[in-house]
């Protein structure tokens, strides 16, 4: 069973794809052979529609949809704002990336959390698929269960702290297992009590709103993202249990957090979640050393 990952950066680490993807391509047998790349997701700094996490990505859209569209890979906009109004909609730069996005030879898609925006889509650009944000904050099953129920997404995202609710999982049907796309390396606190709240103060952020910073309340907010950290997260979803628990339970969708971070992190993640262990120094020395790459 193939495994798909849905990494960060479509905009934000283009630099880093364009290393790494013909890296693995022409050493496939570095990485494991059950693994593939389902999606690289992002939107550029400072969209109207953009959410989740501010976006700081500046990398020409044409260049981007150059790449993947080498790779034969899909890219995937991250349209998440949660506070779209009608106004909203007629946006010129939007409007444009989608324009650019919505053909190809491989189908791209859309992260979306506003159903305002979701209808619109549909209506300009029917070539998208559409992903269900986990910016809903979907932590009720039942909610869950309805928002797979829907025609309108071929993918949603849960709330991580879901992830380990076995019990709840093995009640889905076959088709609703391969919808869900399953958060792995998070690293807010897992007893969070405000993440909807964070969630809309970067969607106001990205409408241009004057609001002051969210403030997190987690106990560990000062250390910053450690992957190490996430690690330790009950919600954690390893390598291990992708390999013994998801997969043989039917679930191959699993999306890697990381836009808001650097480029070094990202390829930890790389190579954790796709890199065999005996050649991950070999693809971390291809990757440091070339030197059209700022890492950090």
């Amino acid at each position: 069973m193939k495994i798909y990952y849905h990494l960060p950066g479509l905009f934000e680490f283009y630099d880093l794809y364009r290393v790494f993807l013909p890296l693995m391509q022409q050493h496939r047998e570095w990485f494991y052979e059950w693994c593939e790349i389902g999606s690289i997701y992002g939107a550029p700094s400072d969209c109207l529609w953009g959410g989740g996490r501010v976006g700081f990505g500046d990398e020409e859209p044409e260049a981007v949809v150059a790449l993947l569209r080498e790779y034969g890979l899909s890219a995937r906009l991250t349209f998440s704002n949660s506070l779209l109004r009608e106004e909203h909609l007629s946006d010129g730069r939007c409007n444009r990336l989608c324009a650019l996005f919505a053909e190809g030879p491989v189908p791209n898609g859309v992260i979306v959390h506003s159903d305002l925006l979701l209808h619109y889509l549909q209506q300009h650009y029917p070539a998208f698929y559409f992903v269900s944000s986990t910016t809903k904050v979907l932590t009720d099953f039942r909610d869950l269960v309805a928002e797979l129920n829907r025609e309108d997404f071929r993918y949603v995202v849960p709330d991580f702290r879901l992830n380990k609710e076995f019990a709840l999982w093995d009640t889905l049907s076959d088709v609703q297992r391969q919808k869900v796309e399953l958060l792995c390396n998070e690293c807010c606190w897992f007893g969070c009590p405000d993440r909807r709240n964070c969630y809309e103060n970067v969607s106001r952020k990205s409408l241009g709103e004057d609001c002051p910073d969210h403030r997190c309340v987690s106990p560990t907010a000062a250390r910053g993202y450690r992957f190490s950290d996430a690690m330790r997260s009950p919600a954690f979803i390893s390598i291990d249990d992708i390999q013994r628990v998801y997969a043989p339970a039917g679930f191959s969708h699993f999306k890697i957090e990381g836009r808001s971070l650097g480029s070094a992190i990202i390829l930890e993640f790389l190579l954790y979640y796709m890199t065999l262990p005996e050649h991950q120094l070999q693809v971390r020395e291809e990757v440091y050393l070339d030197s059209s790459l700022d890492l950090f």
